[in-house]
């Protein structure tokens, strides 16, 4: 049994409360890639079904989003909330986060945006197999702080990365490498909820007013 397995075994023994599914990109229609696909797909399959679905990401500082016929942005949440929707999931067990522009984000908008309000604790988080490490790093990170009075147990299921072109993936697994050890980094300088809010705003590329968003031109662009 691999450890996906035995983390989703022990989370089994209570019914999850929600599963949180990260984004990964639009295509210039609008479409899901095949990656963030899988991932849904897996959620879906989940047994018992959670009780709420919650899609990640507004989109990507990378590249300007896709738009829609009336010339409206569209974000990758709400992409991925209509997928699950079309799939048969109940409307009101969807819970699209439409903040977040990056992965830590994913992380600090989910939990203040829907599982605190909501009270939930028990969350499994889906996302393609070249992203679980960073992935399981910042979420362990951003939903311990803080010390919440009834902590969270969160489990972790990588997908596989079905879609993404080998040169692709190599180049998104090195980035991933570099960018972890960033996380591990900013793990140690920031403990609290407040110290995350007020670093995302004052020092993020991706947040603050001050500072531009890296801008990408390699193939990994397409990842995104």
């Amino acid at each position: 049994m691999n450890k996906d397995d035995a983390d989703l075994k022990r989370a089994s023994m209570e019914a999850l409360e929600a599963v949180l599914i990260p984004g990964g990109g639009l295509g210039s229609r609008g479409e899901l890639p095949p990656w963030v696909q899988a991932r849904l797909d897996r959620a879906i399959a989940l047994t018992p079904r959670p009780q709420y679905f919650i899609p990640l990401s507004a989109g990507t500082t990378h590249k300007p989003p896709p738009l829609d016929a009336l010339g409206f942005p569209m974000l990758e949440s709400v992409a991925a909330g209509r997928y699950l929707a079309a799939q048969g999931i109940a409307g009101a067990q969807i819970l699209p986060e439409t903040i977040s522009l990056d992965t830590i984000g994913n992380a600090y908008f989910a939990r203040v945006q829907h599982t605190e309000p909501l009270g939930l604790r028990r969350l499994h988080v889906i996302t393609s197999a070249f992203h679980r490490p960073r992935t399981e790093a910042i979420f362990r990170w951003i939903f311990a702080l803080s010390s919440p009075a009834v902590p969270y147990a969160l489990t972790f299921e990588a997908v596989s990365d079905v879609g993404i072109a080998a040169d692709v993936l190599a180049e998104r697994c090195e980035r991933e490498r570099a960018s972890l050890a960033r996380v591990n980094a900013l793990k140690t300088r920031f403990t609290t909820l407040s110290a995350v809010h007020r670093w995302l705003y004052d020092e993020h590329a991706a947040y603050a007013i001050a500072h531009i968003p890296e801008q990408l031109s390699s193939a990994a662009l397409d990842s995104y």
